[in-house]
């Protein structure tokens, strides 16, 4: 059985979550959000796979 997991679900799910408890932080979390994908789609660190 063969489990993909992808960092940019997971990522933005952990800033709802955030923005939910914490609304102050949305710009923060925003920014960390939008910086996180960026890196992501430069490295193409969205191939990795979790086995």
């Amino acid at each position: 059985m063969n489990i993909q997991l992808s960092l940019t679900p997971l990522i933005s799910l952990i800033a709802g979550i955030l923005i939910l408890v914490m609304p102050k932080l949305l710009n923060y979390i925003v920014a960390i959000y939008l910086i996180a994908v960026g890196l992501i789609g430069i490295f193409g660190l969205n191939s990795m796979q979790f086995r």
